[in-house]
């Protein structure tokens, strides 16, 4: 359900032929993630770190800041950007191929914690700590072998290190006393409901705990990771919070650090992609709506291969249109791929109406493929009463 302010707002921009424009409703957003922390405050859950990749603009953070305990980074780009953004907060630092140049500028700037994915990049690291004669602490990510079928996203293959590798990181370890070994990091899988999600947390534990053990390490670390569900043909079911952070602190041991490093399901219900319509038109059968911009704004749904969810605010009275039939939505790029959402029941759709699409504010403008065809880009609206 559209918000009234993103409603006014929309229809605003379309008055003075602003569109299409990403909305954001920062109010909304504070309030799902205060939901989110109030879930988590319950004894032995999990610290929350979002990761910056679902959506990294400064209003975003700045909003989110006062219900996370941290930021998660996965380039020297992010790492730069949030620290310019919020300069006091704790900051992880992950993802695959991390240069020298992003490994220094991580000891630059204060990371509290560095993911490490390989023995080479462990000596890497190593190498630079010991250079600068630096204490770095670090979480070894693990990709644990296991069934992951029916999940959205799987992360095999280069992602982390499988049981056998990591091995290869105690020798390193021991002969680097400036690299702090403080736990270890596992994201799996993404697009797990509440029970998947403990299943896999459990899974991640269940390998940690000896072989953290076997290394002595006091007061572990443990990074569950993220990949919360979101539902885009129901925005209204949510991920269960509360079950979850309930679940997984019942498994939690004394002495030991949760943490998770949720993205999508954290901003993706505050941003609205909002554009019009060109052209309504039929052809072989089926009938079409040209809007103005396209999926090289937000690429999510042809990734995702789903119908985008959408309400329409009318604004055409003239011209054709559509009436009590299935309609596709498509954009102005010269493919068949470019798709918000295909044969979609509507009671009318016109030229000169407004769609504004929900759940936009995450893997949208940030993910896509800005330039393809040089169309304008879209403007950028924050919405908050405060």
């Amino acid at each position: 359900m559209i918000t009234e302010p993103v409603r006014k707002h929309a229809e605003h921009l379309a008055g003075a032929g602003n569109l299409p424009a990403f909305i954001y409703d920062l109010d909304a957003l504070a309030s799902h993630a205060a939901d989110i922390r109030q879930a988590l405050t319950v004894p032995g859950a999990p610290e929350i770190f979002y990761a910056a990749k679902a959506n990294p603009d400064a209003p975003i953070l700045r909003t989110l800041t006062p219900y996370v305990d941290g930021i998660e980074v996965a380039s020297g780009g992010e790492l730069v950007h949030v620290r310019q953004v919020l300069p006091d907060a704790r900051l992880a630092f992950g993802g695959p191929g991390k240069t020298v140049d992003e490994l220094r500028l991580a000891l630059e700037l204060g990371v509290e914690r560095i993911h490490v994915e390989s023995p080479q990049e462990l000596s890497r690291l190593a190498a630079l700590a010991r250079e600068r004669d630096r204490q770095v602490d670090i979480l070894l990510l693990v990709n644990l072998a296991g069934d992951r079928t029916g999940v959205a996203l799987a992360m095999s293959g280069p992602f982390g290190m499988d049981p056998d590798t990591i091995e290869d990181c105690r020798d390193i370890l021991t002969h680097n006393p400036h690299v702090r070994l403080r736990g270890i990091h596992a994201h799996l899988a993404s697009g797990l409901d509440a029970e998947a999600m403990v299943n896999q947390s459990r899974e991640i534990l269940e390998w940690a705990r000896p072989w953290l053990a076997k290394a002595e390490v006091t007061d572990p670390e443990i990074n569950l990771g993220g990949g919360m569900a979101v539902d885009y043909a129901d925005p209204t079911r949510r991920f269960d919070w509360a079950g979850y952070a309930r679940e997984v602190a019942a498994l939690a041991q004394p002495g030991e650090t949760l943490r998770i490093e949720p993205g999508r399901a954290v901003s993706v219900y505050a941003g609205w992609y909002v554009t019009e319509v060109l052209d309504v038109k039929k052809a072989h059968g089926q009938w079409y709506a040209v809007l103005r911009g396209g999926t090289m704004h937000i690429r999510t749904l042809v990734t995702k291969q789903h119908n985008h969810p959408f309400v329409v605010l009318p604004r055409g009275s003239s011209g054709p249109a559509v009436h009590d039939e299935p309609v596709t939505l498509v954009g102005q790029l010269c493919t068949p791929k470019d798709v918000f959402a295909r044969q979609v029941p509507t009671d009318r759709l016109a030229i000169g109406d407004v769609v504004a699409f929900s759940m936009a504010g995450a893997y949208a403008w940030n993910i896509s493929h800005h330039d393809f065809l040089m169309h304008p880009k879209p403007g950028h609206h924050y919405l908050s009463d405060h």
